[in-house]
């Protein structure tokens, strides 16, 4: 991928100067030998060799039960060649200048690190054998490693680590990118399942989040923001909460969603957050929001419904000769579907703590982007960027939500105002839903033409979704990809925008846990006009196994065809059954196809079991954590699709106060089994934090539709 993590020997150098106390200052990796008065000493910007040969490895990336504070440790511990027992994992902090690329989204941590962390213990490794050779005046190929130990095998001798980190620091660091890699074959960690480090801290109810976070002398804080998105503070009257015991302070400042200069939250500090968010009710606020209150669901719908019927504002992609092609096709299906802007609905609201002091900030932060909230912050807070330190703590639900870092904003500002105080902000749950960034809706006006023998040879689309400037806002886009398009010689494919207020942003499988919806369940429409399954006309209209190149990544149809067979194979798929659907998608590098049996019971339906049979690659790091995340995904998918999620909209802003407004998937709506395969092929290994997501919504809506005979075109479902 272009933006994979690469680094050189002399990054790996800085890095590792930067990491911890250095033994020597040239240039050489610091490898310090663990003493008793130094029982932990640091090996690289990411190991320290304890004094028990014990390794401690730093988890770099946000943790945010995707499972990557082990997965990428993983890496490192393999190529180290340490046992899994030696190992003691801990969260860094945020710092891109030593860590590289720190962000949790995109199911992206695996393809961008599965090299880079790998060179990373090589690395080490090599140090440490350089090291041996030269003490026992021996070949360092004729050495091994085993168990953090570096072996000879012809005399029985070893070393461990340990005892080697501090000849090892005087050994010049190898060239990572020609360092020598295990053979897969010999893998003894990676392809092992592990369970997640943190799993029995969570179980004890120990601080991990964001919000335990708990500083000597910390403050507290509750926001008070425009209720219409974009709305401005143009005055406010603080006096009435002032007045209330224990609060220490009102300040007005911006959350980064408006212009510089200007605020649109409001926030009262108390020595308790419940002092504060008591006194917040006592502010009289008046806002400027003339420009923002004539945005609306029901105006968004009704325009919708209007622009799908004209031509389309901009082409995404254009091929062919569709419209002569559908005038002469055999058959021609149309049909029109849509979705609706979606909330995150993170277990843990918003929240950040910051204490500013001599002119340094230092920040507790729950951030899938850290990074991105540093530059942020410092620009609101009118400080450098390296004037920031960043604490990861531990993220208690974000789906994309803490990609975006207005609490981190606003928490800098308030800490500005309130020197040398450790200050909390906390979101409320009625501020989380009403002031999230949300999955922007979207209509959809399809055509499809077929020949003869049921082939697709003609393919329209008008996407009607939301925009500025004839370009589609953060989250709204389509891909000119969108399978069927590349593999049909005749297409169009084209957008129109709406304005709207509301700000936007990533949900899990962003832009695919709408497309996959609509694609695939117009798909088992023309599939049963052609008189086909929908894995069958999948098969016939992939066509040969071949790579297509993509705007970003390339489509690979024997991969996907590989999948559609595995889970009609799981799953003893023989053709369209009653209570049975199919759906198929590709995103995030990964392809999943996936099957739902529904049933009737009491008069209601229930989903029974799902199949799910996915390709990421040569490697499934993490099986049990594979496991969880493939079966999580079916989980939410089937929350986004099936219990009621819809965000309302109305005068500009959110309707939403809690998660009556705003349903959750319940235990006993959940599926009965979900059994899932990983069919692994020749290529490099790749993320599973999303892409088995998208293909339960179709597969969902067609088993209803097999089901029922009633066709579900619009998000959310209805079961009945």
């Amino acid at each position: 991928m272009s933006d994979q993590l690469t680094l050189s020997r002399r990054s790996f150098i800085a890095a590792s100067l930067a990491g911890g106390t250095a033994l020597t200052l040239d240039a050489s990796v610091v490898l310090a030998a663990a003493t008793a008065t130094a029982p932990a000493d640091v090996l690289n910007a990411f190991v320290r060799i304890n004094a028990d040969n014990t390794v401690t490895i730093g988890a770099k990336n946000p943790e945010i039960g995707q499972g990557v504070k082990v997965m990428l440790p993983m890496l490192i511990a393999e190529e180290m060649d340490i046992a899994w027992e030696q190992v003691r994992i801990e969260q860094t902090d945020a710092n891109e200048k030593i860590y590289g690329v720190q962000t949790a989204g995109g199911s992206t941590a695996t393809p961008r690190n599965w090299l880079p962390m790998r060179q990373v213990g090589a690395a080490a490794r090599a140090m440490l054998v350089s090291a041996a050779a030269k003490k026992w005046g021996v070949d360092p190929a004729s050495l091994t490693t085993a168990r953090g130990a570096v072996i000879q095998p012809s005399s029985g001798k070893s070393l461990t680590y340990a005892s080697l980190a501090r000849a090892a620091a005087a050994e010049t660091p190898p060239d990572l990118a020609k360092v020598q890699l295990k053979d897969e074959k010999t893998f003894t960690i990676i392809g092992k399942s592990k369970p997640g480090v943190d799993v029995p801290k969570i179980v004890k109810g120990e601080p991990l989040y964001g919000i335990d976070t708990s500083l000597p002398g910390m403050v507290h804080a509750a926001i008070v923001k425009c209720p219409a998105h974009g709305g401005t503070v143009a005055s406010f009257d603080d006096a009435a909460a002032k007045a209330i015991p224990g609060v220490l302070g009102v300040v007005a400042v911006n959350s980064g969603f408006v212009p510089q200069g200007k605020s649109d939250t409001v926030v009262v500090i108390a020595d308790s957050w419940w002092k504060a968010s008591k006194a917040r009710e006592k502010l009289a606020v008046k806002w400027d929001d003339a420009a923002v209150t004539g945005f609306s669901t029901a105006k968004y719908e009704a325009d919708a419904a209007k622009i799908v019927g004209n031509a389309p504002q901009a082409s995404l992609f254009k091929v062919g000769d569709p419209d002569a092609t559908l005038a002469k096709a055999a058959k021609v299906v149309k049909a029109d579907y849509e979705y609706p802007f979606l909330a995150h609905a993170s277990l843990e609201p918003q929240n950040c703590t910051a204490m500013f002091q001599n002119g340094k900030l230092e920040i507790w932060a729950p951030s899938q982007a850290p990074a991105g909230g540093r530059e942020e912050t410092a620009k609101l807070c009118g400080l450098n960027a390296d004037d920031l330190t960043i604490h990861l703590t531990r993220i208690g639900g974000g789906f994309g939500r803490r990609l975006m870092n207005d609490y981190m904003v606003i928490a800098g500002q308030v800490a500005k105002a309130m020197p040398g105080k450790p200050v909390k902000v906390l979101y409320d749950r009625t501020d989380d839903f009403r002031h999230d960034f949300y999955r922007p809706a979207g209509r959809h006006r399809f055509t499809a033409g077929l020949d003869a023998n049921g082939a697709l040879i003609a393919l329209k689309d008008h996407f009607v979704t939301f925009g500025a400037d004839g370009k589609p806002i953060r989250a709204a886009q389509m891909a000119p990809s969108e399978f069927p398009a590349p593999v049909v010689p005749n297409v169009d494919l084209g957008a129109s925008y709406m304005a709207t207020n509301l700000a936007t942003g990533w949900l899990r499988a962003p832009t695919s846990n709408a497309m996959s919806f609509v694609w695939q369940s117009f798909m088992d429409e023309v599939a049963e006009v052609a008189g086909l399954d929908l894995p069958e006309f999948m098969r016939r209209t992939l066509g040969a196994p071949r790579e297509i190149p993509g705007e970003r990544v390339k489509f690979h149809t024997g991969r996907a065809r590989g999948v559609i067979d595995a889970v009609c194979k799981s799953a003893g798929w023989q053709g369209r059954k009653k209570g049975r659907g199919f759906g198929f998608y590709f995103s995030h590098l990964g392809y999943f196809a996936e099957i739902v049996d529904l049933s009737m019971k009491d008069g209601n339906i229930q989903i029974d079991k799902v199949w799910v049979a996915g390709d990421i690659g040569a490697h499934v790091i993490n099986p049990i954590n594979a496991l969880n995340q493939a079966q999580g995904c079916v989980i939410d998918g089937i929350g986004q699709a099936l219990v009621g999620q819809k965000i309302v909209q109305e005068n500009g802003a959110i309707t939403a106060e809690n998660f009556g407004d705003f349903a959750l998937m319940r235990i006993d709506a959940a599926p009965r089994e979900i059994v899932v395969e990983f069919v692994k092929t020749d290529f490099p290994p790749t993320g599973l934090g999303e892409p088995a997501l998208p293909p339960v919504i179709p597969a969902l809506a067609n088993a209803i539709y097999s089901l029922t005979g009633k066709r579900h075109r619009r998000l959310p479902l209805e079961m009945i």
